[in-house]
């Protein structure tokens, strides 16, 4: 017999009370103190970024120059969220602003020379932390840690999408 979602979260909800209430904890734990820390890695005053930023050099880094609403969509977030947590990092010279090549009208967002060394600084001090954090895990431990969290984040994502938000007008 197919189970619906609501049929699997209460089969499960009935079951493991318990686990889901030490999970939901251990989750907000782990927000709060990566959030305290910013998993600035080691020496984290100089290495340390805020997590928006951290994000959005990491998404430009890993795909190339875009345009803001190519950006936001592919960040599951708002234009303006993305329009407001880029002006720091323009203002900083993380990221340029350039005019689209076909479209002068419109902007590119690109990450620059300095944006790529302070994201490569900032990368290599939070996989320093990463290692120190787990230097007692066998390497299965953290590959197992790790397909787990991309799963749960996937699920997180997956479930975003899905929902739409409470600012979002109700369509008729």
């Amino acid at each position: 017999m197919p189970t619906t979602p609501e049929m699997s979260m209460d089969m499960t909800t009935v079951g493991d009370t318990g686990l889901l209430e030490t999970l939901q904890h251990e989750v907000a734990v782990f927000a709060r103190r990566a959030e305290q820390t910013r998993l600035g890695g080691v020496g984290q005053v100089r290495n340390s970024m805020d997590r928006a930023a951290y994000l959005l050099l990491n998404r430009l880094d890993k795909e190339g120059p875009m345009g803001v609403k190519a950006l936001a969509a592919s960040m599951g977030i708002d234009s303006s969220t993305v329009t407001r947590q880029v002006a720091p990092l323009v203002d900083t010279g993380l990221v340029k602003r350039t005019s689209h090549p076909e479209d002068g009208r419109a902007v590119v967002l690109q990450l620059s020379p300095r944006g790529l060394s302070r994201l490569d600084e900032v990368r290599s001090s939070r996989r320093q932390l990463m290692a120190e954090l787990t230097q007692d895990w066998a390497p299965e431990e953290r590959r197992a840690f790790c397909a787990l969290l991309t799963r749960f984040n996937d699920a997180l994502s997956t479930r975003m999408a899905a929902t739409p938000s409470v600012d979002a007008p109700a369509s008729s």
